[in-house]
């Protein structure tokens, strides 16, 4: 089950030195949208991912795959292929923030995503003073709906 609350990101509010952070490269994209079905390659690691439906919380399965799997099923990959930095930020209480960094058709395009073990911890979280709008419960800042180009515009 993954629970998590997303929040937009405006670059002047950015934590300084981001580059002190762990990151991944990633990119990613997606066989179908409903349900979800994505590739991902997280730096040298590849991945198949199930997600269900679901704002706040849903079922999330992921499957490893070689990179010869990922490249060919990235040729089958419907609309854009999304490509994102994502930092690793220590929060408080054990957690720790995602922060996307979007590249190409989503340049400029920051997001962070919290992940907590319960709905409860999540509807309780106090969101640090950087963070902008939360953007938990609308669909558009899914990256799954951001593949097919009907999200948001940039």
């Amino acid at each position: 089950m993954e629970i998590e609350r997303k929040f937009l990101i405006s670059k002047e509010q950015l934590p300084e030195n981001l580059g002190q952070y762990p990151c991944l490269e990633i990119e990613q994209g997606y066989l179908c949208t409903d349900p979800v079905v994505r590739i991902r390659r997280q730096n040298d690691e590849y991945y198949l991912t199930y997600k269900s439906k679901g704002l706040l919380s849903r079922e999330e399965y992921n499957l490893p795959l070689t990179e010869e799997a990922y490249r060919h099923l990235k040729e089958k990959a419907d609309g854009i292929v999304i490509s994102k930095t994502r930092y690793l930020i220590p929060e408080k209480d054990g957690l720790t923030i995602e922060l996307d960094v979007f590249h190409d058709t989503y340049q400029g395009l920051l997001l962070a995503e919290v992940e907590f073990p319960t709905e409860a911890a999540a509807k309780d979280y106090r969101a640090p003073s950087w963070f902008g709008e939360d953007v938990t419960f609308s669909s558009k800042y899914h990256n799954s709906t951001l593949s097919r180009g009907d999200g948001i515009s940039r």
